[in-house]
């Protein structure tokens, strides 16, 4: 009889009607507790860069970036973490992949143009460094 019911579990879940437990995500250690940004919410591009070479993320919290590859720069946080900035990149055209978000280096890019002041301190929160 419990095989039967692990049976009736199983199909639940491949049907999407009963949730699979799995790990949300987790907090990760805070690499800074203020970064710079050209608005509150952090929502605007200070600057657009290039890749000087490849860089391989350390964990969830950082990005994968290409050489060559263009970065939008959102933050570049202040204090312990200077070294790093937050920012997106897509593929080499629209639409191949979604944009992805994280930290990543400044030595690895080259600001290619300046697009706003970043002369907004804003506090990090948890959500800055946790991972999905």
């Amino acid at each position: 009889m419990e095989k039967h019911g692990a049976n009736w579990t199983l199909l639940l879940v491949l049907c999407g009607l009963l949730p699979l437990n799995t790990q949300a995500g987790r907090q990760m250690s805070k690499l800074s507790d203020k970064k710079l940004c050209a608005d509150s919410e952090c929502s605007h591009p200070i600057l657009i860069a290039r890749a000087l070479q490849d860089y391989y993320p350390q964990d969830c919290r950082f990005i994968h970036i290409h050489q060559g590859q263009s970065v939008y720069v959102y933050a570049m946080l202040k204090d312990r973490g200077n070294l790093f900035w937050a920012g997106s990149v897509q593929g080499s055209y629209y639409g191949e992949q979604e944009a992805r978000l994280g930290y990543f280096p400044s030595s690895v890019v080259e600001e290619t143009h300046a697009l706003m002041p970043a002369e907004v301190e804003v506090q990090t929160d948890k959500w800055d460094f946790y991972c999905y």
